[in-house]
């Protein structure tokens, strides 16, 4: 039991720290289910308070997003995009 005491602490955050610099999330899921969830959210009476968010949701459905577009202009488009799918 002597040869690595410190092995049970050091292993949780090396793992930790590699998925931070390769951005790999363990719960990272799909486009489509964060943008339903987003429109589930806004639907339910939240406000989006990320636009940046928003956009990369947008933009990983594959709409072109501009950056002076109303956040209400993009979430429209979002659910016609998944209205699409």
């Amino acid at each position: 039991m002597a040869t690595r005491p410190m092995t049970w602490f050091r292993a949780p955050l090396l793992s930790a720290w590699l998925r931070r610099l390769t951005g790999s999330r363990p719960e990272a899921r799909d486009e489509v289910s964060q943008a339903r969830d987003l429109i589930r959210a806004i639907d339910a009476g939240g406000i989006p308070l990320n636009p940046m968010r928003v956009n990369a949701i947008a933009r990983s459905l594959g709409l072109e997003v501009s950056g002076k577009a109303s956040m209400d202009d993009t979430v429209r488009r979002i659910r016609e995009a998944l209205q699409r799918l």
